[in-house]
C-alpha cells in the first residue's frame, strides 16, 4: 500500500528557509517521478516541482523557480522541498504527490505559513 507522509512544515517569517520531507513506502521509490503541489486557502491545488525518479531533469513553477530545490535520497525513500527566500503568497498547505500507473497518491500535506 502506497504511504506518503510530509513534515517539516510550520511558521515563518518572510526571507526565511524551511525544509519539507515526505517519506514515501508500497512502491519501488526510485522508479517513480515525485512531485510537490500546494494549497493556498481559497484556491486551488497548483504545481511546484517535479523531480524524476532517477536522472533527468527537475521541473518548477515558474512562482517558485530560483528559490526553492527538490532532491531525493532513493535509500531513505525520501524527497525533500528546500524553500528559501520565503513570501507570504507561499503559504499553504504543501502534498507530496506521486502517480502510480492510472492511480494519483497524495500524502496527508504539512502546512507552510509565511508571515511576520
Amino acid at each position: 500500500q502506497v504511504h506518503l507522509v510530509e513534515s517539516g512544515g510550520g511558521l515563518v517569517q518572510p526571507g526565511g528557509s524551511l525544509r519539507l520531507s515526505c517519506a514515501a513506502s508500497g512502491f519501488t521509490f526510485s522508479n517513480y517521478a515525485m512531485s510537490w503541489y500546494r494549497q493556498a486557502p481559497g484556491k486551488e491545488r497548483e504545481f511546484v516541482a517535479r523531480i524524476p525518479g532517477t536522472g533527468g531533469t527537475t521541473t518548477y513553477s515558474d512562482s517558485v523557480k530560483g528559490r526553492f530545490t527538490t532532491s531525493r535520497d532513493n535509500a531513505e525513500r525520501t524527497v525533500y522541498l528546500q524553500m528559501n527566500s520565503l513570501k507570504p503568497e507561499d503559504t499553504g498547505v504543501y502534498y507530496c504527490y506521486l502517480r502510480w500507473g492510472l492511480l494519483d497518491y497524495w500524502g496527508q500535506g504539512t502546512q507552510v505559513t509565511v508571515s511576520s
